[in-house]
């Protein structure tokens, strides 16, 4: 089973607010390899819930991938901030997934944090210039994360 992160500015959406609706629609993904991603996960498949853009970045806990993946409707919807013209409801490239509350981390694991983590070495979001919202994490990722949030 395949582990995943997924990025949101916690002002726009947190994990707080998923863990109040319990689940929610992840949407306006408009990055063509985040969309790829989206399409690959899995039903139960989980992810970490990565807060950015915000006074401390960094991952608060953990998801869960509900159902199948679908046409993100935010791209018909021109009063959507992430409405993409060129979409049409017979040609959207866009794609959105059901998510779900897992568990809340006792505190946010920072980005320095995750740096001091020898199996972090090679993990795609503590490379400079990736800004991608939606990435895979290895196995051996996941675990060290989960550890070091839990501890």
């Amino acid at each position: 089973m395949a582990c995943w992160l997924l990025k949101s500015e916690p002002d726009e959406f947190s994990l707080d607010d998923l863990q109040r609706l319990g689940q929610a629609r992840w949407d306006g993904v408009r990055n063509y390899q985040a969309r790829n991603f989206l399409r690959a996960m899995k039903p139960d498949e989980l992810f970490l819930f990565h807060h950015s853009s915000c006074a401390e970045p960094g991952i608060a806990g953990i998801g869960r991938i509900v159902g199948e993946a679908f046409a993100d409707p935010t791209a018909l919807d021109p009063e959507s901030p992430y409405h993409a013209p060129k979409a049409s409801a017979a040609d959207n490239p866009w794609t959105a997934r059901q998510v779900a509350f897992v568990e809340a981390f006792p505190r946010v694991l920072s980005l320095p944090r995750l740096r001091q983590l020898p199996a972090l070495a090679d993990f795609a979001l503590l490379r400079k210039g990736n800004r991608l919202s939606v990435m895979p994490v290895s196995a051996e990722e996941w675990a060290a994360i989960v550890a070091a949030a839990r501890a």
